[in-house]
């Protein structure tokens, strides 16, 4: 990294007012030569950088840069590709109150009700101010229960011409962050925003120390959000003002994301994330940035839900519409689609799928869950993703062959001399549960200032000291998805921290 060679010149480099840019390659040297004019003191600052060193010195000026160097990225077929496209409405919808972790729901409408899109579907039974919308206007067909009378979802036949709540629109900029949260409250949609410790849906008598959005989805056939932000600019900067009138707020970005709207977002302080996945994790943009103590809590917000409290405020209406990534090498026309949150699977996946022996995943396909196509988006989905089931797979001589075509992350297969391409991968493990190996391998898809292999160990054993000291409450299940990914013991990590994170939250009720 190249610097500067006036250093009264560093202090005006963290504003672009002051600065005319300019650049020219030169040829024979195939590098960059950037020119900066300081209107103050009339002197030029030259620097030389390759391109990659240029745009790297532009985040550099533009915000904090975090390189991560442990990770993984996935490269599988099926990516969504081409512009957004509005799907039809459908006739039903749902809302899913499992969607929302950690919430147990009061139903407050009954079948035949009728309904406005804003309208309260149900509560947070141990926080009734937390409200949830519903996202379309119709008549509640169903409320769906389970094993002892377990609320799965609440189901509206939706009307022809949509109506909607009025909330009435308002400033943000004249708001404070008490207004902001009635706001939020007030409308069902306060319940979006998720917390550390725990990684649930939050509650406002949590007080945050600080709010985190991670707009860089790096998972594995991740929904682009710079996609998903084109034409939502203004409602996305509207719901940064908003969080940030309730705490401190970081926008996370990749070094990548070249976004006016995120690059320069206002009201937030903007952070890059330049490494493989799990980068765009929250948690551990949380970990780097302000990582979460005993007694503190943070606030996370998907930034879908941004654009939703935005439109809120520039509105006065719930519109829950959001844009999904359609994806995987079982689809036969990966794509993006605007969707409302609770949009029937089957008319997201009507005539699009390859073959009938497949799996469906209700979001990522590391951290989403098993779907059907009788099951509806949920709120916090990016991504509809189908792969192969895989369990008719029959392969001749097994683990024997090269396999060429299989992915392998200690290079036991051939593919990896064909340099980088991508691969098919089904819903098989590919192996047996067995006794957990201490070999380092959780550690090196784990950007984090934790101890991976000795967090899971302590939270089996239920050994709630140990967990706390090694670092439970900055964490969420979706950080260990890609350990769970490369396990060779192959246990259900994701779980296992999810079970000690409400073991942990029932000792400190």
């Amino acid at each position: 990294m190249y610097r500067p060679i006036r250093a009264h010149t560093i202090p005006l480099m963290r504003c672009f007012a002051f600065f005319t840019l300019q650049s020219y390659a030169n040829s024979s040297t195939k590098k960059k030569f950037l020119v900066f004019f300081c209107p103050k003191c009339e002197n030029f600052v030259y620097l030389c950088a390759t391109i990659h060193e240029y745009y790297l010195f532009l985040y550099n000026v533009m915000a904090n840069v975090i390189k991560l160097r442990k990770g993984l990225d996935i490269n599988l077929k099926g990516k969504a590709v081409g512009e957004k496209t509005v799907l039809k409405a459908s006739e039903v919808y749902a809302l899913t109150p499992d969607a929302f972790v950690g919430m147990i729901p009061k139903v407050v409408v009954k079948e035949g009700d009728v309904v406005k899109a804003g309208d309260t579907l149900f509560v947070n039974k141990q926080c009734p101010d937390v409200k949830f919308a519903s996202p379309v206007s119709g008549q509640v067909t169903e409320v769906l229960r389970g094993e002892r009378r377990k609320v799965l979802c609440v189901k509206i036949k939706a009307d022809a011409e949509q109506k909607f709540t009025d909330y009435g629109k308002k400033d943000v900029a004249a708001l404070s962050g008490e207004e902001v949260c009635k706001a939020l409250l007030e409308a069902g949609l306060f319940g979006y925003i998720d917390q550390l410790p725990y990684a649930v849906s939050t509650t406002p008598e949590s007080k945050p120390k600080a709010i985190f959005v991670s707009a860089l989805r790096d998972k594995p056939l991740a929904a682009d959000f710079e996609v998903e932000l084109q034409g939502n600019e203004k409602d996305f900067q509207t719901g940064l003002t908003a969080l940030s009138k309730m705490a401190k707020t970081y926008l996370g970005i990749g070094a990548k994301q070249t976004a006016d709207a995120l690059v320069n977002a206002k009201d937030v302080e903007v952070a890059v994330f330049d490494g493989k996945c799990p980068a765009g994790n929250v948690g551990v943009q949380v970990n780097h940035l302000d990582p979460v103590n005993k007694g503190e809590v943070v606030w996370t917000v998907d930034p879908s839900a941004v654009i939703f409290f935005g439109r809120l405020f520039n509105t006065g209406n719930v519109n829950l519409m959001r844009t999904i990534a359609v994806c995987g090498d079982q689809v036969k026309n990966p794509c993006y689609l605007d969707v409302l949150v609770g949009t029937p699977l089957a008319d997201i996946l009507s005539g699009n799928v390859e073959e009938a022996n497949v799996r469906i995943i209700n979001g990522n396909v590391l951290t989403g869950t098993k779907a059907s196509t009788d099951d509806f988006l949920g709120a916090h989905s990016s991504e509809v993703t189908v792969i192969s089931e895989g369990d008719e797979a029959d392969e001749l001589l097994g683990w024997i062959m090269p396999r060429t075509k299989q992915f392998s992350v200690n290079r036991s297969y051939f593919s990896w001399l064909f340099g980088k391409k991508e691969y098919s991968l089904d819903s098989r493990i590919k192996g047996g549960e067995r006794r957990m190996i201490m070999s380092g391998e959780y550690d090196k898809v784990l950007p984090m200032d934790i101890y991976g292999e000795y967090l899971i160990k302590a939270i089996i054993a239920e050994d709630i000291d140990k967990m706390e000291q090694l670092g439970i409450y900055e964490v969420a299940p979706e950080d260990f998805a890609l350990a769970e990914f490369v396990d060779s013991s192959k246990l259900e990590l994701q779980k296992i921290v999810r079970n000690g994170l409400n073991m942990l939250r029932k000792e400190n009720a």
